[in-house]
C-alpha cells in the first residue's frame, strides 16, 4: 500500500520545483510536476526573473521566507555553477526621508535576526564604486543578501526532486481538475488524467485560470515590469567574468523606484517607476516557442516608459553616461491587493491548494511552509498574512483586485506609515452610524474595507479642557502621523465619563445547529457548555498548541452562539470543521454594535430600558436580550477598554435609531463618541492582546499571557495534548509589558528590543497610555526579563530606555469594570 499521497504540482517554476524538493525531502515520493511550457525553461516569470533577494521586510513572516531562501539556495549548485551569489544588498538614500526610513529597516532586520547596518555615503561608495558620492546620503547594507540564478535553481531542484522519485512533465497544458465527492482526484491534460490526492497550483500569473477550474478566486493581477540591460560599462570591465557574473552588492534606488545588478560588464536595471501595465491572460501567446530571449511572460519593451528611469539611473551612476540600453523587456509578475502571497486550500474542493503571487525572494520559504502544511498540518511560520482566505468578499471582486494591486505596484518602494490607509477604493463598508460620524468630523482610516473612525474632530474643544496629567507630550513627526491629541481627550472622557465606540467592524459569526456546542467545544480552549447568556473569552489553537485566534463566544440559545472573531480566517476555519448539522454564518454586515463604556455607562443605558442593567442582574461576561429606546438589542457585559459598559448589538436596520437614542440621552451626561486611537491606548493599559499583532500560531497561550483562557480539565480540544504540562512558569519567552522611561517617546511596532545591550525581542503593539501618562509597548522577550528589568527599544537608530512592567497597568483589581 503506497505510504504517501499522490501530489500533482501545476507549474515547474521556482515555487513548484521548490515544493517538489521540499515534499520529496520529507519522504513524499509520489510527486508529479506539470507545466504548459517546455522544461526546464518553461516561459514563466522564473525564467526571466532578475533574482534579487533582499531579505528585510516589515513582515516577520516574509523575512523568514527570504532568509530560508538564502539559506537553501546558498547550498545549491548546478554542475558546479552557483545558484546563489551572496554579493550583499545595498539600499541607498538620496533624500533625508529615505535615510530616516533606512534606520527603520535596520530595526526590522534586527527584530527578525538579519545582520544589517546603516552606513554613510563614503561606505556606500566603497561598497558600490559606481555611485555618485554627491547624490547619496547613506545606505542600508545587508551582507547576506544576494542574487539567485532562478533558471539554474529550478534545474538543480528538479534534478534533486527527480532523484527522490518526483516526475516532471513539460509541454502539458492543464485543461481541468478532476474531482469527486468534494475532493480532487486528478489533473486533466491533453495527454490524459494524472491521478491526484493533492493538487497544488504554483502556476504564477496563470494561477487565476487554474483556480477558476474549481471555482476558487485567486486575487492576483498580472502586471508588466520593465527590465533592461545596458551595453558594456567601462568601469565594470575586468571586475567579473562569465562564471561569477557579479561582485558588487545588488543595489536599490528606491527614491526613484529602481534597482540594479551586474551582468559581467553590463548592468541590469529594473524599474517600478512607470505606469502600471495590467496584463490580460487572453492576450498572451502561451503557445509560442520558448527561448531565453522570448517567452510568454516577456512582453515587448516600451522604451518611452523607461526614458525617465534611464535619466535617473545615469544621475545616480555616472558610469552609465556613455552607456546605452541595448535590450529590454516588460516582464510579467503577480501582484495582490495587499502585496502578500496567496497560500491555502480551496474551501469547496478538498485537496486543491494554491501557492501563488510568490517571487523568487520568498520562493523557498513559501514552498517549505506549504510542504509543512501538507505533511504536518501546520507551518512552523505564521501564515495569517499569506492565507488566501484573509480577504473579505468585497476584496475578491475583479475591480478591487485590479485597483489595489496596481496601487501596490506604484507604492512598492514608497515610505509607507503603518497606519497609512488606502486613498482608494474607500467607503466600501460603512456602519449604519456613518452619516452621524461624518457630522461629528470622524477621521476615518480603513481596514478590511471598513471605514473606522480613529478620532472625531467634534471632540477638539475637549483637548483644551484636559487636566494637566492627561495632556499628551508632543510627538516626533513619524509617530504624529495619523494621530491627534484628540485621542487623549477621548480616552479621558472614557475613563471619567461615558463614550460610544463603533464596534461594527468586529467580525461576528453565528454558529447554530444541534452540533454547534460540540464544534465550538472541540475547536476552542474554553468551556462552552455553560448557561444561555454566558460569554466566554477563549482561544483557538492549532495542533501544535499555537494560537490561531482568540474568540469571544456568547451562548444566546441552546444551539445558537455568536462568535466575536478576528477576521475571515476564523470563518474559514469554523466552516471547514463544521459537521452537516451545524451552520456557520457571517452576520457582520447585517448587524452593528456600539460599545458604551465609562463610569457613567449605566446612568446612560438604564433609563432607556425596562431590563435590569445592574451589576447583580447582568454580571461581567454575561449577555441578555433587551430593548433600549424601543430598539431590540443583545447587550454583552464586555469591555476591552477596561471600564464599565456593554457591547450593544442590533440588526443593521435599527442601528441609526440605536445611535440616536443613546446620543440624545447622553447629552446631559456629557457623552462623547470615541475612535480607535483612544481604544488602542485603553486596551493596552489593560493588557488586552490583539491577535495577529501580539500573538500568532508561533506562540502558545502561556507565552502570550493567556493561560487563563485554557481549560484542560474540560476534556479534549484541538491543541490540548501539545500544551499539556505547560504553564506560565515554564516558558522561555513571554509577551511583556514595557513602559518607556522618558514618558514621551512613542514607538509604533516591529522595533527591536535590547536586553543587556543585545537584541532580544521585538515590539508587537504600542501606544501612548493616556491614563498613566507614559508610552506603552508590548514585546516578545526572554522570560528572564522580569518586571523591573531595564531594556532599550531601537527607534530609527535611537535607543530608547524602557522598563518591563507588571501588567495590567490600570485597575489590576478589575474594580472599575465590575462595578
Amino acid at each position: 500500500m503506497p505510504s504517501t499521497p499522490r501530489v500533482v504540482i501545476i507549474g515547474a517554476g521556482i515555487v513548484g520545483t521548490n515544493l517538489a524538493d521540499e515534499l520529496t525531502s520529507r519522504g513524499w515520493d509520489r510527486v508529479t510536476v506539470v507545466d504548459q511550457g517546455p522544461l526546464p525553461l518553461t516561459g514563466g516569470s522564473s525564467s526571466h526573473a532578475p533574482g534579487l533577494v533582499f531579505q528585510t521586510n516589515a513582515s516577520k513572516t516574509m523575512t523568514e521566507f527570504a532568509r530560508y531562501t538564502v539559506e537553501k539556495f546558498s547550498g545549491l549548485d548546478l554542475d558546479g555553477a552557483w545558484c546563489f551569489n551572496q554579493v550583499g544588498g545595498l539600499e541607498v538614500a538620496t533624500t533625508p526621508e529615505r535615510l530616516v526610513d533606512l534606520h527603520r529597516k535596520h530595526g526590522w532586520a534586527t527584530s527578525w535576526g538579519v545582520e544589517s547596518r546603516v552606513v554613510d555615503a563614503d561606505e556606500c561608495v566603497r561598497l558600490h564604486p559606481l555611485l555618485d558620492r554627491e547624490r547619496v546620503l547613506g545606505g542600508f547594507h545587508v551582507p547576506t543578501d544576494g542574487l539567485a540564478k532562478a533558471p539554474r535553481v529550478v534545474a538543480a531542484l528538479a534534478r534533486r526532486a527527480e532523484a527522490r522519485g518526483a516526475r516532471f512533465q513539460g509541454s502539458a497544458r492543464v485543461t481541468g481538475i478532476e474531482r469527486s465527492d468534494g475532493r480532487v482526484t486528478g489533473v486533466r491534460t491533453a495527454d490524459g488524467v494524472l491521478p491526484a490526492d493533492v493538487v497544488v497550483c504554483c502556476a504564477g500569473f496563470w494561477g487565476q485560470r487554474v483556480g477558476a477550474m474549481v471555482g476558487m478566486p485567486v486575487p492576483l493581477l498580472p502586471l508588466a515590469h520593465q527590465y533592461v540591460k545596458t551595453g558594456q560599462v567601462a568601469e565594470l570591465v575586468g571586475r567579473n567574468n562569465e562564471v561569477t557574473e557579479a561582485g558588487l552588492p545588488i543595489l536599490r534606488h528606491q527614491d526613484q523606484d529602481l534597482y540594479f545588478r551586474e551582468h559581467v560588464d553590463r548592468l541590469g536595471i529594473g524599474s517600478y517607476a512607470h505606469r502600471p501595465m495590467p496584463v490580460r491572460l487572453s492576450d498572451l501567446d502561451d503557445d509560442g516557442q520558448v527561448s531565453a530571449a522570448a517567452m510568454p511572460s516577456m512582453l515587448p519593451f516600451t522604451e518611452e516608459d523607461f526614458a525617465p528611469s534611464w535619466e535617473q539611473s545615469r544621475l545616480l551612476l555616472p558610469a552609465l553616461a556613455s552607456a546605452k540600453v541595448e535590450e529590454g523587456f516588460n516582464g510579467i509578475f503577480s501582484f495582490t491587493p495587499d502585496g502578500g502571497p496567496l497560500i491555502g486550500e480551496s474551501p469547496d474542493v478538498a485537496g486543491f491548494w494554491i501557492a501563488e503571487a510568490v517571487w523568487v525572494t520568498h520562493s523557498a520559504g513559501v514552498a517549505k511552509a506549504v510542504a509543512e502544511l501538507l505533511t504536518d498540518g501546520r507551518s512552523s511560520v505564521d501564515l495569517h498574512g499569506c492565507d488566501v482566505h484573509r480577504f473579505e468578499e468585497v476584496q475578491l471582486t475583479d475591480d478591487y483586485v485590479s485597483e489595489t494591486s496596481q496601487q501596490n505596484f506604484v507604492e512598492i518602494y514608497d515610505v509607507l506609515h503603518p497606519l497609512q490607509p488606502k486613498d482608494s477604493p474607500r467607503n466600501l463598508r460603512v456602519s449604519p452610524f456613518h452619516a452621524r460620524q461624518q457630522e461629528l468630523g470622524a477621521v476615518f482610516l480603513e481596514a478590511a474595507g471598513w471605514e473606522r473612525p480613529h478620532w472625531y474632530e467634534a471632540n477638539a474643544p475637549l483637548v483644551l479642557q484636559l487636566p494637566r496629567e492627561w495632556v499628551p507630550p508632543e510627538r516626533d513627526e513619524w509617530s504624529a502621523r495619523f494621530w491627534s491629541p484628540i485621542a487623549a481627550a477621548e480616552a479621558w472622557r472614557t475613563r471619567e465619563g461615558v463614550a460610544m465606540y463603533d464596534m461594527t467592524p468586529l467580525k461576528r459569526l453565528e454558529v447554530t445547529g444541534p452540533g454547534a456546542l460540540a464544534l465550538l467545544d472541540r475547536l476552542t480552549t474554553g468551556k462552552m457548555d455553560k448557561s444561555v447568556g454566558s460569554v466566554t473569552y477563549t482561544l483557538a489553537l492549532d495542533e501544535a498548541g499555537g494560537v490561531r485566534s482568540d474568540l469571544t463566544v456568547a451562548r444566546l440559545g441552546a444551539d445558537r452562539f455568536q462568535v466575536g472573531a478576528n477576521g475571515n480566517l476564523d470563518l474559514d476555519h469554523l466552516r471547514r470543521h463544521a459537521p452537516s448539522d451545524v451552520q456557520v454564518r457571517d452576520i457582520t454586515g447585517g448587524t452593528c454594535c456600539i460599545g458604551v463604556w465609562g463610569p457613567l455607562a449605566r446612568d446612560l443605558v438604564q433609563p432607556l430600558s425596562r431590563e435590569d442593567f445592574s451589576n447583580e442582574a447582568l454580571k461581567y461576561f454575561r449577555a441578555m436580550p433587551a430593548r433600549i429606546g424601543g430598539v431590540p438589542v443583545t447587550a454583552m457585559r464586555l469591555s476591552y477598554v477596561g471600564e464599565l459598559g456593554w457591547e450593544i448589538y442590533t440588526s443593521a436596520e435599527y442601528g441609526l435609531r440605536l445611535w440616536d437614542v443613546l446620543w440624545e440621552a447622553g447629552q446631559e451626561l456629557g457623552v462623547i463618541v470615541a475612535g480607535r486611537a483612544a481604544f488602542n491606548s485603553l486596551r493596552l493599559e489593560k493588557g488586552y492582546r490583539s491577535w495577529g499583532h501580539d500573538m500568532t500560531t508561533e506562540h502558545n497561550p502561556y507565552e502570550a499571557g493567556l493561560g487563563f483562557a485554557v481549560r484542560p480539565q474540560k476534556g479534549d480540544f484541538v491543541g490540548r495534548d501539545a500544551i499539556a504540562g505547560l504553564d506560565a512558569d515554564a516558558v522561555t519567552r513571554r509577551l511583556s509589558c514595557l513602559t518607556i522611561d522618558d514618558r514621551r517617546s512613542v514607538v509604533l511596532g516591529h522595533e527591536p528590543v535590547f536586553v543587556d545591550g543585545r537584541p532580544a525581542g521585538y515590539v508587537t503593539s504600542a501606544a501612548f497610555g493616556h491614563t498613566i501618562g507614559a508610552p506603552i509597548a508590548y514585546a516578545w522577550l526572554p522570560a528572564s526579563a522580569t518586571p523591573g528589568t531595564a531594556v532599550e527599544i531601537e527607534y530609527f537608530g535611537r535607543r530608547i530606555p524602557a522598563t518591563v512592567a507588571t501588567e495590567p497597568l490600570v485597575d489590576p483589581e478589575m474594580t472599575r469594570i465590575r462595578r
